[in-house]
């Protein structure tokens, strides 16, 4: 036990220490790509479930969202990226700082779900796939519907 906590307290500091240095105009341009990236991927699957499936087109799109999933973009919410400009205004509402405990609900929620995405997409089964994306986007919305700002 000890053996693993030493290198995820060194790992946590130094991540910590990185994210501290970066420009809160970066963290909203690296947020806003990340997010895009996984916008395009989540297209990817829908226009796979809802016309022609292709299985690799499939895989390839949710092991995108999978790995953006598990990358701790949620890092790039530092002090002073609030308000400000990325590639665009940032519609971060203030919600993302004041509720955490909801935060880190919607967040492991999309996280276990873009991972199981990634397994259903594995197997090639249409249906399945369907039904999953289904579970895997409503994670999106609610996050969205609580803490992103309407256009």
């Amino acid at each position: 036990m000890k053996s693993r906590l030493l290198p995820a307290l060194v790992a946590l500091t130094l991540a910590g220490t990185a994210a501290a240095q970066v420009k809160p105009e970066d963290a909203i341009k690296w947020r806003q790509s990340g997010y895009g990236f996984m916008a395009w991927n989540m297209a990817r699957i829908k226009m796979n479930v809802e016309g022609q499936f292709n299985k690799d087109e499939v895989i390839k799109a949710a092991n995108a969202i999978q790995a953006i999933a598990n990358s701790g973009m949620g890092a790039l919410y530092l002090p002073g990226t609030d308000k400000g400009t990325g590639w665009e205004k940032t519609r971060a509402k203030p919600e993302i700082w004041t509720e955490k405990e909801k935060l880190t609900k919607a967040g492991g929620a999309f996280n276990k779900e873009a991972n199981e995405m990634a397994k259903v997409a594995a197997t090639g089964d249409a249906a399945a796939v369907k039904e999953q994306f289904g579970k895997l986007s409503a994670t999106c919305k609610g996050c969205h519907d609580d803490f992103k700002a309407k256009d």
